[in-house]
């Protein structure tokens, strides 16, 4: 029988110990033979956070719809199937699809373009051209644009990270593709999805090194642009004024502003309980759509509305986390810009519901009903649930030009 010790009184490392049998009923899982596919780990909180998205999503959009309820959630539910679908397959192979041709990000950008061209062409719809017939659902190629446009900005930024601050006109090449891309999207009549993303795509420049000095210039030649369409385009002109006094035309262009606060005042802290709004009976328009977070603050209360505000936070918060620790440049980028591209969104839904910023046709993700929108939501989730289990691998170090965010504008 060998020693454990020896005189000197300390353990024997060198003596073969038995192996312990394994508990019954457990499974022996061997290493991945080469060549064989291997399912990516799932973020647990991102996963957590979209199944939480989801079902109240279900939930409200059934809640908030008036007269048509089982209409609506039933196109609701296809929506999120087909956007689930798509999000489990990107969080799996998206890593693997970015080394074919078609999705190469500036290639993505032409067939954006493409789409952003043909609307324009198309039937309007509430005499605007944003959506495209499909028969099942009206696609809105501006949904498509956010998430393709992020895609390419990061790609780009993730080539010069380290020199913008050095040499501003590295931006240029990027601007110019975003003022194509949001120049397409102001035709048809959007203004909100471009004011969107210029937030977004300045908040990328940002964090990949540009200085504030050097992002005032775009800023400085998009002012007038946006001004103009402010103030010399009549309902957009209308709308802001409404913004400023809502009750001095409660019945007229006040009016959508003027109920949503009906809606939001009347809930109180607890709310009046799910499906008991008054406001939705074609008092509040759009109620399942621009301004359900103001049926929702009406039926949960105050409480329930904080709730929502704290898990768009802790996806931000979350988001940034996954950013800060990602393998490359790239992956960085990506996460940052389509987590920032989601709660930015949310934040400006529900300041717009509540009066703090002007009423514009931007939805709430995940809740709002509408196909293009739900999908291209949980698109990007599927995305940021592959970056983050790309970036559960073992590290790689950074490249050497990355951009520390405490030494960015040093």
């Amino acid at each position: 029988m060998p020693k454990l010790f020896t005189r000197s009184g300390k353990k024997n490392n060198f003596i073969k110990k038995k192996p312990q049998p394994r508990p019954w009923g457990a499974v022996h899982n061997p290493l991945p033979v080469q060549g064989t596919w291997c399912p990516l780990p799932m973020d647990k909180p991102l996963a957590f956070i979209t199944f939480a998205f989801v079902l109240f999503g279900l939930i409200f959009t059934y809640s908030s719809s008036a007269f048509d309820s089982i209409s609506y959630f039933q196109r609701q539910v296809l929506f999120d199937i087909l956007g689930i679908a798509s999000a489990l397959f990107l969080w799996q192979f998206y890593d693997k699809l970015q080394k074919l041709w078609i999705f190469k990000p500036i290639h993505l950008m032409y067939v954006t373009w493409l789409l952003l061209t043909i609307v324009l062409f198309t039937k309007p719809i509430a005499n605007v051209h944003r959506w495209i017939d499909l028969g099942v659902f009206n696609l809105q190629p501006s949904e498509i644009a956010k998430v393709t446009l992020v895609i390419y900005v990061a790609d780009y930024l993730s080539t010069v990270q380290g020199k913008l601050s050095k040499n501003w006109m590295l931006m240029i090449k990027p601007l110019v593709v975003t003022a194509i891309t949001l120049g397409l999207i102001l035709i048809a009549r959007d203004f909100g999805t471009p004011a969107l993303m210029t937030v977004v795509i300045g908040a990328m420049l940002f964090a990949a090194g540009a200085k504030i000095k050097h992002l005032a210039v775009p800023v400085l030649i998009a002012l007038p642009v946006a001004v103009q369409q402010l103030l010399f385009v009549p309902y957009r002109r209308e709308r802001l004024f409404s913004f400023l006094n809502p009750e001095a035309d409660p019945g007229g262009i006040g009016y959508q502003l003027t109920q949503s606060f009906m809606a939001v005042g009347s809930g109180g802290w607890f709310g009046k309980g799910l499906g008991n709004s008054e406001l939705k009976l074609e008092y509040l328009p759009a109620a399942h759509t621009d301004f359900i977070f103001s049926i929702m603050c009406e039926e949960v209360g105050l409480l329930g509305a904080a709730v929502l505000l704290a898990f768009f936070c802790w996806l931000l918060v979350r988001g940034i986390s996954l950013a800060r620790v990602a393998r490359n440049n790239f992956n960085s980028l990506l996460i940052f810009g389509l987590t920032i591209t989601i709660c930015v969104q949310a934040f400006i839904n529900m300041a717009m519901a509540i009066g703090l910023m002007p009423t514009k046709g931007i939805a709430l993700p995940f809740f709002s009903y509408g196909g293009s929108s739900v999908i291209m939501t949980l698109v990007m989730m599927g995305i940021l649930l592959n970056m983050a289990a790309s970036d559960s691998a073992p590290k790689t170090p950074l490249r050497e030009d990355f951009t520390h965010y405490k030494t960015r504008n040093r």
